[in-house]
């Protein structure tokens, strides 16, 4: 595979290495209210909205649909004007130099919306380079490298239309590399992938990240979370709810999930109990097994009274791996009232900084 090193990319490799906690993106108490129809309220969109980002750094924004996730995306890229708030961008504010903040910003959005479709793969990398006033002559050795490493270069001259979406998307972020912008934003980069395109676009994302670039994912691909990020900030009904380090929530969560195996099966009312007490009880059809979450010390005693209490026999009590995606759920429906989130979990970019090592 073709290493990637484009332009920027020295200088930017040695700022992450030099300025490794320097923010490059802030956002302080973003908001946005989207007008209702007729006499109805507006509906806030973004609320408050606070995080982080630092130079050379994978970070995850989450968010269940119409959580907010979306529309804080479009205010750091500028599509859409917040109400109230901050958004900085290398130093720049960006409220009042969008311009400005841009030139360090490049963006994948879902849908390929960064693409023309009547240009050919190498005139669109051409093309989008000549916005950010570089010239064929000049991009042209970077657009070899970049269609080598994405595997784009038999299709040099076919129409954008003729890809298929795996290509689309990987053209995409190759355009968007070519920038050579110091930030990478990536809203969904593996939606509608078939599972081995999905891992060679990871694949290609952490090229990315080695050539020093920070770069900002949006997905609901949980899997990707996991593998690339180091950070995640999920937005709920416009609040963030969680900004930690996908190592320390896996972690934290992992401690607490077990799995038990019974002698015999489960009652109706011990199955009422257990979902009713437990954060993330799930029982076998056969009831003869379950998953549950002890989050705190005396939920083991609590566990071994609902089975004693009509002296059901336990075989054996596992502690069970647990995926990011189970984390998510957990933290989203905590912030809806259903269980509590994880103590610690819900912070801010200063405490999440505070455990880096």
């Amino acid at each position: 595979m073709t290493t990637l090193t484009l332009h920027g990319d020295t200088d930017a490799a040695a700022a992450r290495s030099a300025r490794a906690d320097d923010v490059v993106v802030g956002v302080r108490d973003l908001r946005k209210t989207y007008p209702g129809r007729g006499r109805r309220g507006g509906h806030v969109a973004v609320d408050g909205v606070s995080f982080d980002v630092r130079r050379g750094e994978i970070l995850g924004l989450l968010g269940p649909n119409g959580a907010g996730k979306t529309t804080t995306i479009k205010m750091i890229c500028g599509l859409v004007r917040p109400d109230a708030g901050a958004i900085r961008v290398e130093g720049v504010d960006a409220r009042q130099q969008p311009r400005r903040a841009l030139r360090h910003i490049s963006a994948v959005l879902e849908g390929n919306r960064n693409l023309y479709w009547r240009l050919s793969v190498q005139e669109n990398m051409e093309y989008f380079a000549g916005n950010r006033g570089r010239s064929r002559r000049s991009v042209a050795a970077e657009i070899d490298t970049l269609l080598e490493a994405f595997a784009l270069e038999p299709k040099r001259t076919a129409l954008v239309s003729e890809l298929s979406r795996g290509m689309q998307q990987k053209l995409a972020i190759a355009v968007a590399m070519l920038a050579g912008t110091e930030v990478v934003l990536l809203d969904e980069p593996t939606l509608g992938l078939d599972v081995e395109t999905g891992y060679e676009v990871r694949d290609l994302l952490r090229q990315v990240a080695r050539s020093g670039r920070t770069i900002i994912i949006s997905t609901h691909d949980m899997p990707v979370v996991q593998d690339l990020c180091e950070r995640t900030v999920i937005i709920h009904t416009g609040r963030v709810v969680t900004d930690d380090r996908v190592d320390n929530l896996l972690r934290l969560f992992a401690t607490r999930a077990y799995h038990v195996r019974l002698g015999a099966p489960l009652s109706l009312r011990q199955v009422e109990a257990l979902r009713a007490g437990f954060a993330g009880a799930a029982v076998d059809d056969d009831a003869l097994a379950f998953q549950v979450e002890l989050e705190r010390g005396e939920d083991l005693y609590r566990l071994v009274d609902v089975l004693r209490s009509e002296r059901t026999p336990i075989e054996s009590l596992d502690r069970t791996g647990i995926d990011f995606e189970t984390v998510f759920r957990r933290l989203v429906n905590g912030a809806d009232g259903v269980g509590a989130p994880a103590r610690g979990a819900q912070r801010g970019g200063a405490a999440a900084r505070e455990e880096r090592p």
